[in-house]
């Protein structure tokens, strides 16, 4: 299944924004995107809805990786998905140049609480993304224990940029 990322280039402009503020002490910032999907033939296109920053006080303080977050900033998340019927997106970002893709941490951490979406609404997808500079790279699991990448980011905006990943899900920009 082609797995499709679709989102304006406005949206990703001030996602990138909001994860580039300064935290008190947290070396990174990080957020939830809800969305909603569509289906077609061999594709399945995840469409964002909201962006949602991880408020401040639900940060851990924690030296050993770029981000902490708190039971309650993933409690708020698993919530939205129950009201709103959406799917979520984990987001933060690597803000620096090459080859994008998750850090082994990032991967680790992901296998512990995106599939607790799933108890909440286990009719949707649910993943993570890495925003880079200028391109985006992802997986979404499809049920609690099926990881598949995103093989595409359509950003849509004055200029349509399109990305796709490469068999391990990571992306090289190419201006």
């Amino acid at each position: 299944m082609n797995i499709i990322f679709r989102a304006t280039s406005s949206f990703i402009a001030s996602v990138r924004s909001d994860l580039r503020r300064l935290h008190a002490f947290a070396g990174e910032r990080v957020g939830f995107i809800t969305m909603r999907t569509a289906a077609a033939s061999e594709s399945l296109l995840l469409l964002p809805q909201d962006y949602h920053p991880v408020a401040d006080e639900d940060y851990v303080q924690d030296l050993s990786v770029g981000a902490m977050i708190g039971q309650e900033a993933l409690r708020k998340a698993l919530d939205m998905a129950l009201l709103s019927k959406v799917g979520i997106l984990h987001i933060h970002m690597h803000d620096f140049p090459g080859r994008l893709w998750f850090s082994r941490t990032d991967l680790r951490e992901q296998l512990k609480f995106v599939p607790d979406f799933f108890k909440v609404r286990r009719n949707l997808p649910h993943g993570a993304l890495v925003l880079g500079p200028e391109s985006a790279a992802g997986r979404v699991w499809l049920a609690p224990d099926k990881i598949q990448r995103i093989s595409e980011f359509n950003f849509i905006g004055e200029r349509i940029e399109v990305f796709h990943s490469d068999a391990t899900g990571a992306v090289d920009y190419m201006p």
